[in-house]
């Protein structure tokens, strides 16, 4: 069973010690990054995937300040945990999150053209291209 928990100062490092394949890193941020990126963007949201009770992974999402919508801005799975269904089920953990939030009905995300693993991921969530790129990254929305 996949859990989300919020980033505290008992899983920091944990979060801090996850990473992704070695061709997945052109993909995604860092963790250290995405940390450093939600405190002074304290809409980001900061959330350790867990599998039982193990760490296996990391996402942030947010409230858009530029566009006022939901964007999910990171999701890696540490590379021991890949191929497992993690990255899958962490995905509908987060969105059935952000669904609570009824006054929105559209969650945005984007990633690398080239990251043809994240592109499948996205696809079968039934998020689809909205035909925009972002900074050289393809833009995907699900809306509900």
């Amino acid at each position: 069973m996949i859990e989300l928990k919020p980033i505290d100062r008992h899983n920091f490092f944990d979060v801090i010690d996850l990473k992704v394949a070695e061709d997945q890193k052109a993909f995604v941020a860092s963790n250290v990054f995405s940390l450093a990126q939600a405190k002074v963007y304290p809409e980001c949201i900061c959330l350790g995937i867990y599998h039982e009770d193990e760490i296996v992974g990391f996402t942030m999402y947010c409230m858009d300040a530029d566009d006022n919508e939901y964007w999910i801005y990171r999701l890696m799975v540490d590379e021991k945990h890949q191929g497992k269904g993690y990255g899958l089920a962490a995905m509908e953990k987060l969105i059935e999150l952000i669904k609570q939030d009824t006054s929105h009905n559209v969650i945005y995300l984007s990633f690398e053209p080239e990251n043809t693993q994240a592109k499948k991921l996205y696809e079968k969530l039934g998020f689809e291209a909205d035909g925009r790129v972002i900074d050289g990254e393809v833009v995907y929305k699900l809306t509900y």
